[in-house]
């Protein structure tokens, strides 16, 4: 038996394997697939495994072998899968033919292959087949072949499947019958079919598309998008207590899906295709049921209305998204300046007098479903073609079309032409929706226009952007906006208002004319001397609310808002803010300051959250794009964390949260305020990448304490190195051969983030952890450096231990006087100084200036400075702090103003300029120097009356 194995492994498969991709094989096939052309229970598997072999040996000879689609052709063997699909032979078989079918044009890669498979029509055939689309795993695999027969279209293949004599086109028609299929895979798939048909260049097919197919398809979608609208509506209505947060999401999801389906189709360009759904978008949509929900909120009435929240929230989505020119500044055009004569009854009865085609603005449900209407279309396609034709009836129907046709150009030049009398202005590219726009809106466009392109006033534009002065005139969309800027008890809507007024100035497809009307400068605004002062001072006032300490406004609000002034006071020249509302904004930022005072603690969870707050501000701006993806902020704002919702869209619970609030408001507000007053930031962020000592760093240590060490990682490696502390760092150096007494960084860390603790069984051995800041609060703190330094013996081991522990607590001691100084709270000056690098005293005498790296240092562009850790110092121990105290004598217990914190130190520090060429030294509180085998230490709190201790 096992000889018999051996031999089938060794010969017999090996040639059955060589000779199953042939010619011959597939000639085999065939005769099976013609000796079983009826499926039964007995036959059923091996029909579904000669498919399979076929479908292999097609794939193999489109790579290998012309003459396999030859003989698939001259065989005609599509009909044997036609065959076994029409006698319903069970799922089984259709699941394994669809799948089959789908792995071959998936897998064929040559034109010539692609046309023998599309060839005599079967294609079709199995396209408009009925299958059992109840089942989910033929649905799934049905709607995955017609998707990879979408990827094969182009300019050739499009007249396999687009007829274009029988105005059939079953691949596209077929698909888009399952746009509002419950799955949503299936909609994504023919979403994608719809698209790569669009986007083939052949003019018949799309002239087919349109006339037959895009009025029942887009006005279809439409309502099936507003039912999700309306849908998600009702959930945001009825779930206040965010219970029903995952099917908000997920309806949320759904719409922006939508959006970036329509923004797809209008980015192909087809015009009249666009200009049939744009017509449906705004008429049966956008206006309707979007823009018509920001007044009306009588749920009463007749119209299909949503929730004000939900209406700006889908709104700013709209303009984020979609880009197209005609729509986008149309639907912009009645929000800024249309009034709700838009949706008077008398101006729809006009519009259906002066056009053939009905323009009703209104949300409603089409007369028939989409497969019926398609249905109606094909048989009036058959009645046309069962017309004989002869000389007299040849091109009836389409003289009676093209006659219809050209009523509907001349009623649409005569609405033209009475509008141009009236001095409405018309662009060519918007011709097909004209109607969109409403005459009472044009004539409103052209008094604003008149009013704003006179030679006024800022204050008077200013006025005129408010609609102030214009009393004959309202504009109900723009006031409900700015009135809803008012947060005084808090900032549901005001988001969403910042929201849609950002997606508005940023869309590139809106006229900056438009946005101009209400001074709302775009993106990139030319020069101007005039700014919108109703909407800066709404601004300036939601900032004074987010000041406040019981204020309701989320820091997301305060963020946007920020944005937005900033765009909008600014111009190619810089600033251009009036005095009355900088002073404004000063306030605020004076209460951010006193808001943030009341926080202010000395222990140590304050500094890592002020530094994690901008740390992560900075690292993660406001992305407009990504707020407006969030369903939770639909619901009304909560102060609870157990919701789940980033701390930046929520109100603040307890006093952690709490404190990092006060800490964002304040960063942001003086980022605004110095952006304003085009002033540098010279005191943020706290530590500067660019001043700290880094890996590879060649250091002078001369007369530096240095502790020799062995460090040993996590990994189980183990080095010598040399342990040194620097103000703010350690580090680990090496000697540098090149240079005696110079050593090369090769490690450093923040003191700050350092822990330090003994071992046990070792007393000559510390465990040192040093974490990466974390680039969010809630995120883990990873390790740079976990390592165990085993030391000489004991004593140099706690020497080590204490000048870490002490120069952590230096650290972080002298970060917090930076925070009271930017606070303009008073500094209690330090009383302990580290031990560590060797450094000169002559920052003692201004008790550590707040900017150690503002003074003098290596300059980074010049490679042949090199930064020295230690002042040689060639005086008597004492000789700098004596120096300092003889020429100053300051009093220990005042503290330095702001100003001196990033200024210079005064002459002591141009006595050990000469000696150093670091920072680090001019502000270092001790010296050091070596003599006859001890150390002389001074400090800060000792120099003045003892002149130092030996140690």
């Amino acid at each position: 038996m096992f000889g018999r194995s051996r031999s089938w492994v060794g010969g017999g498969h090996g040639k059955a394997a060589r000779s199953i991709h042939s010619l011959d094989h597939l000639k085999y096939m065939y005769h099976v697939l013609t000796k079983n052309t009826t499926v039964t229970d007995h036959n059923r598997n091996l029909l579904v495994e000669t498919i399979r072999s076929i479908t292999e040996i097609l794939i193999w000879g489109d790579q290998n072998d012309s003459s396999v689609f030859d003989f698939f052709l001259e065989k005609n063997m599509f009909v044997f899968f036609l065959n076994i699909l029409r006698q319903k032979s069970g799922r089984y078989v259709c699941v394994q033919l669809l799948q089959t079918l789908n792995i071959l044009f998936e897998n064929i890669s040559h034109e010539t292959s692609l046309y023998y498979l599309l060839s005599n029509n079967y294609v079709n055939s199995i396209i408009v087949h009925k299958f059992d689309f109840s089942d989910e795993e033929i649905m799934a695999y049905y709607i995955s072949f017609l998707k990879t027969l979408s990827l094969k279209l182009n300019n050739h293949t499009v007249h396999f499947f687009y007829n274009e004599h029988t105005n059939d086109f079953a691949l596209y028609t077929e698909a888009i019958k399952f746009f509002n299929h419950p799955e949503s895979m299936v909609r994504i798939a023919v979403r994608t079919i719809t698209l790569n048909v669009y986007k083939v260049d052949n003019q018949p097919m799309l002239h087919y598309i349109r006339d037959k197919t895009a009025v029942p398809y887009f006005s279809n979608l439409v309502w099936f998008i507003g039912s999700h609208v309306i849908e998600l509506d009702n959930c945001v209505q009825t779930d206040e207590e965010h219970r029903n947060r995952g099917k908000l999401s997920d309806l949320v999801a759904e719409h922006l899906d939508h959006l970036h389906y329509l923004n797809d189709i209008l980015i192909i360009n087809c015009e009249f295709l666009n200009d049939v759904l744009t017509d449906h978008l705004l008429n049966r949509l956008f206006l309707p049921l979007y823009v018509y929900s920001l007044v009306n909120q009588d749920k009463g009435g007749e119209r299909p209305k949503i929730s004000f929240q939900v209406s700006l929230y889908l709104l700013s989505q709209v303009f984020l998204i979609i880009h197209y020119a005609p729509l986008v500044n149309s639907l912009a055009e009645v929000i800024l300046n249309g009034d709700l004569s838009v949706f008077s009854s008398k101006v729809e009865q006009d519009i259906q007098k002066n056009s053939a085609k009905s323009s009703i603005r209104c949300f409603i449900k089409p007369t028939e479903t989409l497969e019926r209407s398609l249905e109606i279309n094909k048989q009036k396609g058959k009645k046309r073609l069962q017309k004989r034709p002869n000389y007299k009836n040849v091109g009836e129907e389409d003289e009676e079309e093209r006659g219809s046709e050209d009523n509907q150009d001349d009623l649409d030049k005569t609405k033209g032409t009475e509008a141009s009398s009236k001095g409405i202005r018309t662009s060519s590219e918007n011709e097909e929706i004209e109607m969109v726009i409403m005459e009472r809106c044009n004539l409103s466009e052209l008094s604003i226009s008149a009013v704003t392109e006179q030679n006024t006033t800022d204050e008077e534009k200013s006025a005129a952007a408010s609609g102030s002065e214009i009393t004959n005139w309202n504009r109900p969309f723009l006031d409900m906006v700015y009135n809803a800027l008012d947060c005084a008890d808090d900032d549901y809507y005001a988001l969403f208002v910042l929201c849609l007024l950002y997606a508005m100035s940023h869309n590139k497809g809106i006229d900056p004319v438009k946005l101009e009307r209400i001074q709302l400068p775009a993106q990139h605004a030319e020069e101007r001397n005039s700014y919108n002062h109703v909407l800066a001072e709404r601004l300036i006032r939601i900032m004074n609310y987010a000041a406040q300490p019981d204020g309701k406004i989320r820091l997301a609000t305060l963020e946007l808002g920020c944005l937005l002034l900033k765009q909008l006071v600014f111009s190619k020249n810089g600033s251009i803010i009036k005095d009355v509302h900088l002073a404004c904004l000063e306030g605020a930022r004076e209460e951010s300051v006193h808001l943030l005072r009341r926080f202010y603690k000395g222990e140590e969870i304050f500094l890592d959250m002020f530094e994690d707050e901008y740390r992560s501000m900075t690292i993660k701006p406001m992305n407009v794009e990504y707020l407006m993806m969030d369903a939770s902020i639909l619901l009304p704002p909560t102060g609870t964390p157990l919701t789940g919702i980033d701390f930046v869209k929520r109100l603040p619970c307890g006093d952690v949260e709490r404190t990092r609030r006060a800490i964002r408001v304040f960063f942001m507000l003086r980022s605004l305020s110095l952006h304003l007053r085009d002033e540098p930031e010279t005191q943020l962020p706290l530590t500067r990448e660019e001043d700290l000592i880094k890996t590879d760093d060649v250091l002078d240590l001369n007369n530096s304490d240095l502790i020799a060490c062995t460090v040993i990682t996590k990994d189980g490696g183990q080095v010598q190195r040399f342990l040194a502390v620097d103000i703010y760092q350690m580090s680990l150096v090496e000697p540098d051969v090149a240079r005696l007494g110079w050593g090369v960084v090769k490690f450093a860390g923040l003191l700050q983030d350092m822990q330090v603790t003994g071992v046990e069984d070792d007393s000559r051995a510390l465990n040192i952890i040093i974490h990466k800041p974390a680039s969010s609060p809630h995120s883990k703190p990873f390790p740079i450096l976990q390592a165990t330094f085993i030391f000489s013996d004991h004593i140099r081991c706690i020497i080590a231990k204490q000048r870490l522990a002490k120069g952590r607590i230096q650290a972080r001691r002298m970060k917090m006087q930076r925070i009271a100084a930017l606070l303009d709270l008073p500094v209690q000056p330090s009383t302990e100084v580290v031990v560590g690098f060797g450094h000169s005293s002559a920052a003692t005498a201004q008790h550590l200036p707040f900017r150690f790296y503002d003074q003098s240092r290596r300059g980074s562009s010049d490679p042949t400075v090199q930064r020295s850790v230690f002042a040689s110092v060639d005086k008597v121990p004492g000789f700098a702090v004596a120096q300092c105290i003889n020429q100053h004598n300051p009093s220990p217990l005042s503290s330095p103003s702001p100003s001196s914190g990033s200024g210079s130190t005064g002459h002591c520090d141009s006595v050990t300029a000469s000696s150093t060429s670091t920072p680090s030294a001019a502000q270092s509180p001790s010296v050091r120097s070596g003599r006859k085998g001890r150390r002389r230490v001074f400090s800060l709190s000792e120099a003045d009356s003892h002149g130092g201790h030996w140690v």
